[in-house]
């Protein structure tokens, strides 16, 4: 018996959480809880499985569906980090600089 099966509700069940990149030019993600922040180079994201930070080259929101947690972003991409506990000297130097 699956343990994702899902008859009518969601509660007991975590969303998926993907990443595809096409040509990285665009990417979509599934699973996003919330944006924190954006701008042309740097977006951060709250995942169901942790802040996912994507850096790059005019970068820009091209999809936001809140309700079904996706998020299509489109621009240059130079890197993909989640922040969770095991790098966590990175995300505090990440959250120091955003939070100057």
């Amino acid at each position: 018996m699956n343990q994702y099966h899902d008859n009518g509700s969601n509660k007991g069940t975590m969303q998926e959480h993907d990443v595809m990149m096409r040509g990285r030019r665009l990417l979509d993600i599934s699973g996003v809880k919330q944006v924190e922040s954006f701008d042309n180079e740097e977006f951060l994201l709250e995942t169901v499985m942790g802040f996912l930070s994507i850096r790059g080259q005019n970068l820009q929101m091209k999809n936001l569906d809140v309700d079904k947690g996706v998020v299509s972003i489109k621009g240059k991409v130079f890197d993909i980090v989640y922040l969770d506990e095991q790098s966590g000297e990175k995300a505090k130097g990440f959250f120091s600089k955003l939070f100057r």
